[in-house]
């Protein structure tokens, strides 16, 4: 056969190669929609006229919303909240698009046929159509990373702004309201945020307790008033993003477990869990709902917990979340490779960290998944993936990595791509 036919039928098969690039980010390194892009450049580098569709990825935590804004065409809205210790700051949430199954265009990146939707700017509050989907972190209002390490005490700190981001989310028009619960400042049973929606605690005199409600008031609450929480709750469906299984209370519980790394003394953790204690049975009693060693319930202080008896939430995993919001498994038909990637990959991974998740979600669709990680852990089960490729190794230390990782994240893409096509 004519060496020039050959070569005509393989740049015709290149050309219609779809491939969806789905990573989540490298944390202190890139967003998952840079990295995303980064591996979108190597890939062309091997396949120039490849269809690509870029899709940035999270599980729930850090870069959550910026992921969920960008594969989905979405908008970012910031407002004003307070943060854990009752300062005013801004803070965002994000409205997203819809999932894109087909291909549109990149500018600034030349043969490249896919999409990245990037967010289409910042603005105040505003209605959209019914049926919206809201996406927050609860780290971007309540997070530890706002407050001062010498001032981190979490008998003292609320989730109260966590909750005003929920009503900014309803007042954008959102009916569908996805939280991600990671990085907490907070141990507060998601009480500060509850008096946020409207949820009124009284204390032992029924007088309401004042809002801002922290983990070292817990123990004062003796009633819950619901009568003035806000109405839109009952209509809107939240979804927790939650990767952890503790419960609310005990030696897996909130406060014996993440108290220490939010600045608690020994002392601090007792009175925290005095009080989630004291919480979980007031809710038994005044709502008939047993909240206490529900998997999760213990994720971020409390708050999963505070969630699900003050919001109706449900609590899911958060890989299974983001890909369904994102449309991920639609995107992958017709699609010939996925490559996914995140900072580390390691044992943790297999605990639903993004990376592994894209892979379950590929294998079932029949696509096979390159996985670029910064770095991998050499005893993890390869069969996850067609091929591991991490930043780190052939010469090029962690550092090394870190300072040059667009530029290595497109040099692993279009070596991993080459040995694929092979």
């Amino acid at each position: 056969m004519p060496m020039k036919f050959l070569a005509g039928r393989q740049k015709e098969k290149q050309r219609q190669m779809k491939i969806v690039i789905a990573p989540d980010s490298f944390k202190g390194s890139l967003s998952a929609a840079k990295v995303a892009a980064a591996l979108a450049g190597g890939v062309l580098q091997v396949v120039p006229d490849a269809c690509i569709d870029l899709c940035p990825m999270a599980d729930g935590g850090e870069g959550t919303v910026d992921a969920m804004v960008a594969a989905t065409n979405g908008r970012l809205i910031t407002t004003d909240v307070f943060d854990p210790l009752g300062a005013p700051i801004r803070a965002r949430f994000g409205l997203l698009g819809a999932a894109v199954r087909g291909f549109g265009s990149l500018p600034g990146e030349v043969g490249l046929c896919g999409s990245l939707h990037v967010a289409s700017g910042e603005g105040e509050p505003a209605k959209v159509a019914g049926g919206a989907v809201a996406v927050i972190e609860m780290a971007s209002a309540s997070g530890l990373g706002l407050i001062p390490t010498e001032k981190r005490d979490p008998l003292r700190t609320t989730t109260f702004g966590t909750g005003q981001l929920i009503l900014a989310a309803l007042d954008a028009g959102a009916r569908k309201i996805i939280v991600g619960i990671g990085g907490s400042g907070t141990v507060d049973g998601g009480c500060g945020c509850a008096q946020a929606m409207g949820v009124v605690f009284t204390d032992r005199q029924n007088k309401a307790i004042v809002c801002g409600l922290a983990g070292g008031g817990l123990t004062d609450i003796e009633g819950i008033d619901l009568s003035d929480r806000d109405p839109r709750l009952a209509e809107v469906r939240v979804r927790v993003a939650c990767d952890v299984a503790n419960p609310l209370t005990g030696p897996d519980g909130a406060a014996m477990v993440y108290g220490p790394q939010k600045g608690a003394t020994p002392e601090m953790v007792r009175r925290l869990e005095a009080g989630l204690v004291h919480l979980a049975g007031t809710i038994r009693r005044e709502m008939a709902m047993d909240i206490e060693k529900v998997p999760g319930a213990g994720a971020a202080g409390g708050l999963g917990a505070g969630l699900v008896a003050f919001a109706g939430a449900t609590l899911e995993s958060g890989i299974e979340i983001v890909a369904e919001a994102v449309g991920l498994a639609g995107r992958l038909s017709g699609a010939k490779l996925c490559i996914t990637g995140e900072g580390k990959l390691d044992a943790q991974s297999l605990s639903g960290k993004a990376a592994v998740g894209v892979a379950q979600i590929a294998r079932q669709a029949n696509v096979p998944v390159l996985c670029i990680p910064g770095q991998a852990e050499p005893d993890l089960p390869q069969a996850i993936f067609h091929a591991v490729r991490p930043l780190v190794g052939d010469g090029i230390a962690v550092r090394a990595a870190m300072l040059q990782t667009e530029p290595l994240l497109r040099r692993r893409a279009a070596e991993a791509v080459r040995e694929f096509l092979l």
